[in-house]
């Protein structure tokens, strides 16, 4: 390979100066020269991001020989990596720029040792050397990509989320510097094993989280938010019931959807509700209440007025949820901007908020008192759920959402007469008060 670079010899003339790069320097793959030379158990050589990026893809051979590759070990080529730098040196005033010598990677066996000394710090209630080595396992993962890889998939997980639970239940208040490091690791190695899901479920580390929640800085809310989240998206309903245990958690949520703090902590509270008021425990009926008693069916449809697809869709999902329960009901039907919102949902945003929209209304309509059943649907058509509902059967729904639009129909034909369908656009919609 030939790589060509133009250097301005004086004002007046110019010099065309060729490189070129040895073969034996360029990586069979990219073709381009190698910065970080490994050999394979095939006995050729390959830059290391190539050859990764070639397993990564799901290939299990050798791209030269086409041999299939049983041990994936890299071994690193310094001799031809020498090499490689002395020619970059040597071609310097040709424009070639010396490459660095590249980090050793962290491996398998380095990451065993760092875990036990990790367990045992923490059965040792040794605080802050587990706060080392916490620190240093993320220094070495954030050096490059494939450290965090490497330590996650060699148990990292399971041991930090084992000592998170271990100090939770000595004091969180005596460790929480350690507690905070740990959580943080946690954060970049999700999604979450199995393994862990014991330990951060645990009635203990929990209450942590919801501690941190309560009284740390935006970065701890963010962390334990997030991680609560991950824990719940494993759909143990245990976690569920120990998580609504707690006192004061309701409360907590409902504050971050209202003062929207942060956009990690919103969207990771509204799926923490979502998971607790959909879940299938035997209290989820009173958590369900008491979200509607701290006046989440209010602070939902605040958040439907402006809000992006993907909160749209959580805080569709929620108020659907809300509105299984009449208390839901009862305050969805005191809201003047209920009706004109679901409906301008509809077809709107995507396919899922549709759906819940169409949910919404239906039950509102369904399971309520005549009065108000006759006052949803008179409000529904003068915003334009009819036409709306007529063209959700014709793009294309589920078979329950088609039961529903349908029976909606015929629900709203007796009152069409004499109604006149307004503008169904609501750009001048403003919060509530």
């Amino acid at each position: 390979m030939v790589l060509g670079w133009r250097r301005r010899k004086n004002n007046n003339s110019k010099l065309n100066v060729e490189v070129v790069i040895p073969k034996h320097f360029m990586c069979p793959i990219s073709l381009d020269l190698m910065k970080d030379p490994v050999t394979l158990s095939t006995g050729i050589t390959y830059d290391r991001e190539s050859v990764e990026k070639w397993f990564d893809d799901g290939n299990c051979t050798c791209p030269v020989t086409n041999q299939i590759v049983r041990n994936f070990d890299m071994i690193p080529n310094h001799s031809l990596r020498v090499m490689i730098q002395d020619w970059c040196v040597e071609n310097k005033q040709h424009g070639i720029e010396r490459i660095p010598t590249p980090r050793i990677p962290i491996s398998p066996f380095e990451v065993a040792e760092l875990l036990i000394q990790v367990k045992a710090s923490a059965r040792g209630l040794d605080q802050y050397g587990c706060l080392e080595l916490v620190q240093k396992m993320k220094r070495l993962g954030f050096l490059m990509e494939r450290n965090k890889k490497c330590i996650v998939e060699n148990g990292a997980i399971g041991a930090l989320a084992s000592a998170f639970d271990v100090f939770a239940n000595d004091s969180v208040e005596r460790n929480v510097s350690v507690l905070e490091e740990i959580l943080s690791a946690l954060n970049w190695m999700f999604p979450l094993q199995f393994e862990a899901h014991k330990s951060l479920g645990s009635k203990a580390s929990l209450t942590c989280m919801v501690w941190f929640l309560k009284h740390q800085d935006l970065s701890c809310k963010e962390m334990s938010i997030v991680a609560l989240k991950e824990l719940l998206s494993f759909g143990d309903e245990k976690h569920v019931e120990a998580l609504s245990e707690i006192e004061g958690v309701y409360e907590l949520l409902v504050e971050f959807i209202n003062k929207r703090i942060s956009p990690t902590i919103t969207k990771a509270s509204m799926s923490v509700i979502w998971y607790l008021v959909s879940s299938s425990s035997h209290s989820s009926e009173k958590m369900k209440l008491a979200f509607v008693e701290l006046g989440l069916v209010s602070s939902l449809l605040d958040i439907f007025i402006d809000s992006e697809k993907s909160l749209c869709e959580k805080s569709s999902a929620i108020f659907n949820s809300l509105c299984s329960i009449s208390q839901g009901r009862e305050k969805a039907y005191g809201n003047d901007l209920t009706v004109p919102l679901l409906v301008k949902k509809i077809l709107r945003v995507s396919a899922i908020t549709t759906d819940h929209s169409v949910s919404c209304i239906w039950k509102m309509c369904k399971f309520g008192e005549k009065d108000d059943e006759r006052r949803v649907l008179v409000e529904a058509l003068q915003v334009g759920a009819f036409q709306k509902l007529l063209l959700v059967l014709q793009v294309g729904c589920s078979d329950e959402i088609k039961e529903k639009a349908t029976e909606l129909l015929k629900l709203m034909n007796p009152y069409r007469v004499d109604l006149e369908c307004i503008d169904s656009d609501y750009r001048n919609v403003k919060r509530s008060f």
